[in-house]
């Protein structure tokens, strides 16, 4: 069953924000839209990379709105340690949450049981606590902000536009459609 259009489970979770441990739960996530980037482990390879490209462009994400929250399976201790020694990882500025018992992971259908990680999962929730775009690549797979940044724009601009839609490729500005019976065939 896919997880489009479903609300949002429970839960609630120690962070590490900007020096400090902070309290994140579901509730955080409405409101306001959110981008919540699972990752399989502080401390490895493909993660940090990602991890510094969404805080590069963080404040873009934010210019529209957007929380960006990472998840892995670590602990917020573990958060801060990675934060303090690791150059890409001083860059973040936004909440990384602990989920060490999965809960989190397995709320959102990405935790890998016999590893203990989660999958390298992306989804974009909407103010409702919908979840939006849904996005699970292989671990050996690193995501783009900037491609994310798109489709969160693309998910704005359709939750705001009723009748619209996005084409493939879609940017801010450029044309979208109308779905109707005159368009059928002549695309």
């Amino acid at each position: 069953m896919s997880l489009i259009n479903t609300e949002i489970k429970p839960f609630q979770a120690k962070a590490f924000k900007n020096g400090q441990f902070i309290d994140v739960s579901d509730a955080d996530l409405r409101g306001g839209w959110s981008v919540v980037f699972f990752y399989p482990a502080d401390f490895t390879f493909v993660c940090p990379t990602e991890l510094e490209d969404l805080a590069e462009t963080y404040g873009e994400f934010q210019a529209l709105g957007v929380e960006i929250y990472s998840v892995s399976t670590d602990t917020h201790f573990c958060h801060k340690a990675w934060h303090d020694s690791s150059p890409a990882i001083k860059k973040i500025r936004y909440p990384m949450i602990g989920d060490p018992t999965g809960a989190i992971s397995r709320n959102f259908e990405v935790m890998i049981e016999e590893a203990g990680l989660a999958d390298r999962g992306t989804f974009v929730i909407d103010p409702a606590g919908r979840i939006q775009i849904v996005e699970i690549t292989a671990g050996g797979i690193g995501r783009d902000a900037r491609e994310l940044l798109r489709k969160v724009k693309a998910a704005q601009y359709v939750a705001s536009h009723p009748g619209e839609v996005c084409p493939a490729k879609w940017k801010e500005g450029d044309k979208t459609l109308a779905p109707s019976l005159d368009l059928v065939g002549k695309i």
